[in-house]
């Protein structure tokens, strides 16, 4: 399988309060196209400073990280944020969508920052994606009308529209009841079934087995990174589309 991402030896180091935090000691890590990996730990454990490092979010102190075959740990800013627009979808705890957009408005963002132009045929990709995830009869709902597992499934939707390498989930079902969150990880599941590379942040249990490798981390460092089997995912509900999720690879 071609690889998505590698990093190795990679640190990061922050000054606080006249000392320094050293949150990452010398990880390395590869996934590999097709994969769904969850990232656990305990609080301070570095999972979120990696998941940053990966997101292009921020840069690492020493040591490397190639993106998509590209060596982005040296990138300036403006070339960080060509990256992220190119090859990376973002999916959040907090949704982190804008309450004055409607769903559709709210997929199309990563577009207006890619300078892509908006036109029918724009708008038509976001209209599927909306439909894929379950909201075609939603297109036109603010934030504040949808549910939480709604929004999330509007910021799913919004993390495929440019067709990224690699989603980055932090926490996605950390603001849900367990009937959304089996909705949203089923949803996700069925993403990478589907050729979509996953790598996410959980301290759940029962959501990181819900992915096909569980990463473990404690005191800036990798404690160990074991393959997992999901259990076979409920097919008693709607399924996705087909030519939609081919339309979101």
């Amino acid at each position: 399988m071609t690889e998505v991402l590698r990093i190795e030896s990679l640190h990061k180091r922050y000054s606080h309060d006249s000392s320094e935090v050293h949150a990452l000691k010398g990880v390395n890590i590869v996934v590999k196209q097709g994969e769904f990996v969850s990232l656990m730990g305990p609080s301070g454990s570095g999972k979120s400073t990696l998941l940053n490092v990966l997101g292009c979010l921020d840069r690492p102190t020493e040591g490397s990280y190639h993106l998509g075959g590209e060596d982005v740990s040296r990138m300036g800013d403006d070339q960080l944020s060509s990256i992220r627009s190119r090859y990376l979808g973002f999916i959040f705890q907090q949704y982190n969508l804008l309450p004055q957009y409607t769903v559709v408005e709210n997929i199309e963002i990563p577009l207006i920052y890619q300078g892509i132009r908006l036109d029918s045929e724009s708008r038509a990709r976001c209209v599927g994606l909306a439909e894929l995830v379950g909201l075609g009869h939603r297109l036109d709902h603010r934030p504040m009308q949808l549910s939480g597992g709604q929004q999330q499934r509007v910021a799913i939707a919004r993390s495929l529209v440019n067709r990224p390498q690699l989603i980055l989930a932090d926490e996605p079902t950390g603001n849900l009841d367990t009937k959304t969150s089996h909705e949203i990880m089923t949803l996700l599941s069925k993403l990478n079934m589907s050729g979509k590379t996953i790598v996410m942040v959980t301290h759940e249990n029962d959501i990181a087995k819900w992915s096909k490798r569980i990463v473990r981390m404690r005191d800036g460092v990798i404690e160990s990174d074991e393959a997992n089997t999901p259990d076979p995912i409920d097919e008693s509900g709607p399924g996705l589309p087909m030519h939609l999720l081919e339309e979101a690879a």
